[in-house]
C-alpha cells in the first residue's frame, strides 16, 4: 500500500471510529485530522467533500462488510429460518459482554447514523437507505429460493431488517444481547408461510 493510500485509509478509519463513538454531528474535522495524524491538506486531498464524503464512504464500506457477513452466515444453510437464526446469533455473540465490544476501524452502526442524519442530510440518508435495501435483497433472495412469494419475501425481509436494527440499538442500550436472542425465538412466527 502506498503512503498516499495509507494516509487515506488512516483518515477514513479514524473518521469511522469517531462517527461510531461520538456520532456524525459531534465529530469534527479537526478531531479527525488530529487523531489520524494526517495533515489537513491530506484530508481535503483525499476527501474533497470533507466530513460528508468521509461519512458516505464509511457507510458504504460498513454496508458492504455487513452484506458479505449476511451472505456468509446464510449461504450454507438451505432452510431460511436456520440461516437467519445463525446470522442473528452471530451478531448476538458480539454483544455478550458489551463493555468489551471492539470498536474496530470499520464498525459503524448504520441505524444510528441514519437516525442522526436522515432528516438533515439527503446524501447520507440515501446512502443508508441503499445499504438497508442491500441487506433486504439478500434476505429476499434467500426466501424466494425457498418458495416464498416475492411479496411475502419482501415483507419478511423488511421486518427482519427492522427487527435486527432495533435489536442492535436495544442491545447497546441494555448492555445485553437479549433483544437479539428474542428475535431468534420469534423468527418461526415471522417465517410462517
Amino acid at each position: 500500500m502506498t503512503s498516499k493510500n495509507q494516509s487515506r485509509e488512516r483518515i477514513l478509519q479514524t473518521a469511522t471510529r469517531l462517527f461510531h463513538m461520538n456520532g456524525y454531528h459531534a465529530t469534527g474535522l479537526n478531531q479527525i485530522i488530529k487523531e489520524s495524524g494526517a495533515p489537513k491538506g491530506s484530508l481535503y486531498y483525499h476527501f474533497p467533500d470533507g466530513k460528508e464524503q468521509l461519512a458516505s464512504e464509511a457507510i458504504e464500506r460498513f454496508g458492504a462488510m455487513v452484506a458479505a457477513n449476511i451472505l456468509e452466515d446464510t449461504q450454507n444453510e438451505v432452510d431460511p429460518l436456520k440461516a437467519f437464526q445463525a446470522h442473528i446469533l452471530k451478531i448476538a455473540d458480539k454483544f455478550t459482554v458489551v463493555e468489551n465490544i471492539p470498536l474496530c476501524a470499520d464498525s459503524l452502526p448504520i441505524g444510528l447514523m441514519a437516525a442522526e442524519t436522515a432528516l438533515v442530510n439527503e446524501r447520507l440518508r440515501l446512502k443508508c437507505e441503499a445499504v438497508f435495501e442491500r441487506f433486504e435483497e439478500i434476505y429476499i433472495e434467500k426466501l424466494v429460493a425457498s418458495d416464498y412469494s416475492k411479496e411475502q419475501a419482501r415483507l419478511i425481509s423488511s421486518t427482519l431488517n427492522a427487527l435486527i436494527e432495533g435489536a442492535v440499538t436495544l442491545s447497546l442500550t441494555k448492555k445485553s444481547n437479549q433483544p437479539l436472542q428474542d428475535i431468534v425465538k420469534m423468527l418461526p412466527l415471522l417465517l410462517q408461510k
